[in-house]
């Protein structure tokens, strides 16, 4: 795992959950309190498991992950120090790498049907490569974590440009969504943004331009929302950033 203590990607699951998320290991994996990490098969939540955590927080007031099968750790990325005015391509489309930010990666390979493409290949590189996805972010605010990230990138009720799904290109602008969490063992606050995929035949380009929409029509059953969901915007980053 990166040098970000384990202890931050805890805090920043539990703003994601709107629960108090801790290290699975083999005292608790027999435990009777929730397994947060099937709620999190392959990124984050859907939006009936929020449903149920939401109805059984009284019964199991602490959710749990494996770090070990939640992270990828080969492909963390230390950005802290990096400086990078280099006119980079993802998806055909502008991508700002996140200078001054840790990448804690989710582990999302072979975790879709339709493969890997959409990541592209690892690796510095300028250009874009064939079917890959451009990259968008999304902070943490508490006023979208639950209604956005916490239910597996549930509809939020701000429809400025439609109902659905908004993420931006631009990191400066997600960073102002960041609320920081803060490490128990440090006491260091670190902001804390996702890094995504978004499906270029999906999204919609927003009036702002650097807006994008992953339109969900009101009435959309949670099993189709999963699936369209599942289809157009893919965390597979937690960038942390001490404050």
């Amino acid at each position: 795992m990166s040098s970000v203590h384990s202890n931050v990607v805890l805090q920043a699951l539990s703003t994601f959950t709107g629960a108090n998320v801790n290290s699975l290991t083999e005292e608790t994996n027999d435990s009777k309190e929730l397994n947060v990490f099937n709620f999190l098969p392959t990124t984050f939540a859907n939006t009936q498991a929020v449903d149920e955590i939401d109805s059984l927080q009284d019964s199991f007031p602490n959710l749990f992950v494996d770090l070990n099968t939640f992270l990828d750790p080969g492909f963390d990325y230390d950005f802290t120090d990096l400086k990078d005015n280099s006119k980079c391509m993802r998806g055909n489309e502008p991508y700002t790498r996140p200078c001054g930010w840790t990448r804690v990666a989710i582990k999302v390979l072979d975790k879709y049907p339709d493969g890997n493409a959409w990541l592209g290949t690892a690796g510095w590189r300028s250009y874009s490569v064939a079917d890959e996805w451009p990259v968008s972010y999304h902070g943490t605010s508490m006023n979208s974590a639950k209604a956005i990230i916490g239910d597996h990138y549930k509809p939020g009720s701000r429809e400025l440009y439609g109902r659905g799904i908004y993420s931006t290109y631009d990191i400066k602008e997600a960073t102002f969504y960041s609320d920081a969490v803060t490490c128990q063992e440090t006491g260091k606050k670190y902001n804390v943004l996702l890094q995504n995929r978004i499906n270029p035949k999906m999204r919609k380009v927003c009036d702002r331009k650097d807006y994008w929409l992953i339109e969900i029509p009101a009435g959309t059953p949670s099993d189709k929302e999963k699936e369209i969901v599942e289809k157009s915007i893919r965390p597979y980053g937690l960038l942390l950033k001490e404050v």
